[in-house]
C-alpha cells in the first residue's frame, strides 16, 4: 500500500500507466491474485453500491426512528423540477441519503471507506455513469482510483471517526470521490490528487459527534456534503485550480487536526450536536426506547 499520493502519481507517470492501473496490480500482488480476479473483485463492489441504490426502501426507518424516507423526499421533488441544485445534483443528494440510510436500516452496503460513509463514493460514481453512459467496467477503474486515494490517507492518517473526526470518514470519501470524478472526466493523475486535496481541505476540523451515539445524525445528511463537495472540487481541479498545499500535506494536516480534537468530538456521541440539549433529550429517549424493546 502506497504511503504517499506523489510516490503513486510518479511511478504511474514513470510506468506510463493510469492510476486504477497501478493500484489494481498493487492490489493484486497484495493479495496474490491474478490482475483479472482483481478486477472482478473491484466490479463486485461497485455492482453491491449499485445494488444498494436500488434496494432502497422508502418506507422503512431505522430502529431509533431518527432516520430514513427521507431520500424520498428528495425523489419526489426532482421528479417535479423542484430542486435548486438541479436534477444531476439533486440525483447525488438522493443517492447519497438512500446508501448513508440504508446503512442505518441494517441493508447491505459498501463502506467506502467507512460505514458511516458509505453514501459518498456510490452518489457520486452511480450519478456520473448515468451522465456519462459509462460502462461498469470504466466504474471499477473509477473506484480503484478512489481505493487508491483511500489507502494513502490510511496509511498516512486514518479513517477513523474515532481517531480522527468525521473529517477522516466523510472527508476521505469526498476526496476519494473527487480524485474518481476526475479520472472519469478525463483528467490528469495530478488533477486527481488535487481535487481530492480540496475536497479534503473543505472538510478537516469536521468532528465525529453522533446524536444518541448511533451512525445517523448529523452522519446520514453530511453523507450528501460529502458527496456534492466531492463534484465541486472535481470540477476546480478539471478547470487547472490547484490545491495550494500538496496533496499529501493536506492528508498530514488532517492527522494532526485529528489528534488535536477532544475526545468529546471524536464519536463518543458527547460533544458537538451530540451534546445540545436537543441532542441529549434525543439520547435519553432513544435509550429509553432501546430497553423497552429489549424487555
Amino acid at each position: 500500500m502506497y504511503q504517499s499520493l506523489e510516490e503513486l502519481i510518479e511511478d504511474a507517470e514513470n510506468a506510463g500507466q493510469p492510476i486504477w492501473k497501478i493500484a489494481a496490480d498493487e492490489d493484486a500482488r497484495e493479495e496474490n491474485i491474478s490482475p483479472e480476479e482483481s478486477f472482478q473483485r473491484m466490479k463486485k463492489m461497485y455492482l453491491a453500491m449499485k445494488s444498494s441504490d436500488q434496494q432502497y426502501d422508502p418506507t422503512l426507518k431505522s430502529r431509533s426512528g431518527l432516520v430514513g424516507t427521507e431520500a424520498d423526499k428528495i425523489t419526489k421533488r426532482k421528479q417535479n423540477n423542484e430542486l435548486l441544485t438541479g436534477n444531476f445534483i439533486g440525483s447525488v443528494m438522493e443517492r447519497a441519503l438512500k446508501i448513508a440510510e440504508s446503512n442505518a436500516c441494517m441493508k447491505r452496503i459498501v463502506a467506502a471507506p467507512t460505514a458511516g460513509s458509505c453514501g459518498v463514493v456510490p452518489a457520486v460514481l452511480l450519478s456520473l455513469q448515468e451522465k456519462l453512459q459509462a460502462s461498469d467496467d470504466t466504474m471499477t477503474e473509477a473506484l480503484y482510483v478512489a481505493a487508491a486515494i483511500g489507502g494513502v490517507i490510511a496509511s498516512r492518517a486514518s479513517l477513523a471517526g474515532a481517531e480522527g473526526g468525521c473529517q477522516a470518514e466523510i472527508g476521505s470519501a469526498s476526496g476519494m470521490a473527487a480524485a474518481a470524478a476526475v479520472y472519469l472526466d478525463g483528467g490528469t493523475e495530478r488533477q486527481m490528487a488535487s481535487a481530492m486535496a480540496i475536497a479534503l481541505s473543505g472538510m478537516l476540523g469536521l468532528v465525529c459527534d453522533p446524536v444518541a451515539g448511533l451512525v445517523e445524525v448529523p452522519c446520514v445528511k453530511r453523507n450528501v456534503i460529502g458527496a456534492v463537495n466531492a463534484l465541486t472540487s472535481a470540477d476546480m481541479a478539471l478547470s487547472g485550480i490547484e490545491s495550494k498545499i500538496p496533496p499529501d500535506e493536506v492528508i498530514d494536516a488532517m492527522k494532526s487536526i485529528g489528534h488535536s480534537m477532544a475526545m468529546e468530538l471524536r464519536e463518543t456521541g458527547k460533544g458537538g450536536l451530540a451534546g445540545t440539549t436537543t441532542g441529549v433529550k434525543i439520547r435519553q429517549a432513544v435509550s429509553g426506547g432501546m430497553h423497552d424493546k429489549n424487555a
